[in-house]
């Protein structure tokens, strides 16, 4: 950070959106726009352009998402500070920003006060977290060890997920139905749900299962 000023560069694909965090941010003293990005391929581009101290960046977005973009910052441009400004707030989603390496997490309902707050303490290097995100990495952390679901019950899962039956699931995985409900019963246990349909909500969150 130079001269006090704490240089900002916003990415964010919804134009709106994007225009309106710039606005906001506008009128703050000490914070500068210095450029807007529309993906994380062209947020790149920016950080290697103006060095910013803290890069704005949304989580999904087109050509290279913000989890793909923090990564690819904090690896090859490490002054700048990555700081996920987003809708998502799921355990999948808030992993994998701070494993990538962001600094901070909010979401999208921030204040102005408080974004700008959370942009000056990123640039001295302090971590930012919305406190909904806050409260979920603790549970996380608190959460007991799950057994890891096994093949076979990840293949029941995405078959649930898929919206077969039991019946259906069984023809499909060539077991039985009562086969099928075992493993339902077992990965229910597993994922402490009592539903087909928490349960697959769950697994998603946990990053257990991947959908197209």
């Amino acid at each position: 950070m130079t001269c006090e000023r704490v240089r900002v560069v916003v990415v964010d694909d919804h134009t709106v959106m994007r225009a309106g965090v710039v606005a906001l941010l506008a009128g703050e003293d000490g914070i500068e726009i210095v450029g807007e990005a529309g993906d994380g391929r062209a947020a790149l581009e920016l950080v290697e352009r103006h060095a910013p101290d803290v890069a704005l960046v949304d989580l999904r977005m087109p050509v290279l998402d913000g989890v793909g973009a923090t990564a690819e910052i904090v690896a090859r441009y490490p002054r700048t500070r990555v700081l996920i400004l987003t809708t998502y707030d799921t355990d999948q989603d808030i992993e994998r920003g701070v494993e990538a390496g962001a600094i901070g997490y909010l979401l999208k309902d921030t204040t102005r006060e408080q974004l700008a707050d959370a942009i000056r303490s990123a640039a001295r290097g302090e971590t930012v977290l919305a406190p909904r995100v806050a409260e979920k990495l603790i549970a996380r952390m608190r959460r007991p060890p799950q057994d890891p679901l096994t093949a076979r019950e990840t293949d029941v899962l995405n078959a649930v997920a898929d919206g077969l039956t039991n019946a259906e699931i069984g023809r499909r995985l060539v077991i039985t139905e009562a086969t099928v409900k075992t493993h339902l019963l077992r990965l229910f246990a597993k994922l402490d749900v009592n539903d087909r349909t928490r349960a697959v909500v769950v697994a998603l969150e946990r990053g257990l299962l991947r959908r197209p």
